[in-house]
């Protein structure tokens, strides 16, 4: 959430206040900004959303004062640290809806960005396969959306052309996206994070905020006035003061909302998706990014090849209901969480709409064999003995 449009300029901000337990070590070069606890805007969350908003807005807005609060110790730590890397061309989103349009200008600009601050990344493509006749129309129909989303040189290629492309991959018809890539989103959210410093921003890490609210009406003789109303309070008792805040919270989303006193829905439910790995002696049999034809009554892609940066290729995901927002092992359990998800209405009318999906992943979570059988439909060579369980991520659902 966040409050209506920015000032264009402000007056100077009072004599900086400190934090009552004596400051942190604020991520910046500034002077004695580790204890100022007065800014024109607070951005909660530093992950890749909260960290490129806040480098957005300053630059539009830099004779402000801006702090990013991030409740861990470094920054990008959560979902943005743990995805798969994929730079998206935009094909699978609604043609005119604003997913399309951000993600395909989004990847431009993200290839632009990384060519710019010489971070490395691979354009090395994108081949979703269809391996069954009935997949073949809404690969087709795929491709038209994509067309009309404006992707670059997509274009249906038959079995031969995939054969060239992933000498290991079988498919009867598949859509090939060259403009598809990979890249390490940790190290693009820590470049965003430095513009962001070099910009005059603040960076305060192991600041969860736990509370907002506006001050009270200030005495005449308060220097401040209401030049910075609200309050933002963390786990440890600390504040600071701001005139405005955006959350960026990822995970969390729907508790800042509730805490800055907007509504809790819609509902964040997560889910947890483990990733197999290809053994490193068997990384030549995957050259791009492989994904299935996607069935539109689910909320997933399906399990795909996915090369990384470091060389590794990642297998996966599945996807079944984590019981800790935060909870990357498979044991993980938070009770409060757990009684948030299975206590919403939302989540049931999901699992009810998608019960025979919902136990298949569940049991190919259980069973390594389910999910390489999954993944011999694509590249028939895979065995068991060529995979090892690697890590998870977590895809958070929105629900309403």
């Amino acid at each position: 959430s966040s409050s209506a449009g920015l000032p264009r300029a402000l007056p100077a901000p009072p004599t900086p206040q400190r934090f009552p337990h004596g400051g942190r070590a604020a991520m910046t070069d500034g002077p004695c900004l580790s204890l100022c606890s007065t800014f024109d805007v607070a951005v909660v969350g530093a992950g890749i959303v909260g960290l490129a908003s806040a480098r957005e807005l300053v630059r539009r807005h830099p004779s402000l004062a801006f702090a990013v609060l991030e409740k861990e110790k470094e920054l990008a730590h959560h979902q943005s640290g743990h995805n798969s890397g994929v730079i998206h061309s935009g094909i699978y989103y609604k043609p005119g809806s604003l997913k399309a349009k951000l993600c395909v200008q989004g990847a431009a600009l993200c290839y632009e960005y990384c060519d710019q601050k010489g971070i490395p990344y691979k354009r090395c493509g994108k081949l979703i396969v269809a391996v069954e006749q009935d997949e073949i129309p809404r690969l087709k129909a795929l491709y038209e959306r994509g067309l009309q989303n404006n992707v670059q040189d997509l274009k249906l290629i038959g079995a031969k052309e995939i054969k060239a492309k992933e000498p290991f991959c079988r498919g009867l018809m598949a859509l090939d996206s060259p403009h598809t890539g990979i890249v390490n989103y940790k190290q693009v959210a820590q470049s965003y994070a430095e513009d962001f410093r070099e910009a005059g921003g603040t960076i305060l890490t192991d600041f969860e905020v736990t509370n907002m609210e506006m001050a009270k009406e200030s005495s005449s003789e308060s220097e401040d006035g209401l030049k910075y109303p609200v309050i933002v309070r963390n786990s440890k008792g600390e504040e600071i003061y701001c005139q405005h805040i955006v959350t960026c919270a990822g995970l969390y989303s729907d508790r800042l909302s509730e805490i800055s006193g907007c509504s809790p829905e819609p509902r964040i439910v997560p889910f947890r998706g483990d990733y197999l790995v290809l053994k490193p002696e068997k990384c030549y049999m995957v050259k791009g990014n492989i994904y299935p034809v996607p069935n539109p009554r689910f909320p997933f892609l399906g399990f795909h090849f996915t090369p990384r940066m470091d060389g590794s290729v990642w297998l996966g995901p599945n996807a079944v209901l984590a019981f800790k927002r935060e909870g990357y092992r498979l044991f993980d359990f938070s009770t409060g969480d757990f009684l948030d998800a299975v206590t919403y209405s939302g989540l049931w009318k999901l699992v009810l709409r998608n019960l025979s999906y919902g136990l298949s992943e569940m049991y190919r979570a259980c069973f390594l064999s389910a999910q390489v059988k999954q993944l011999q439909k694509f590249i028939p060579e895979v065995t068991i003995n060529d995979v090892l369980r690697f890590s998870a991520w977590l895809p958070a659902l929105v629900l309403p």
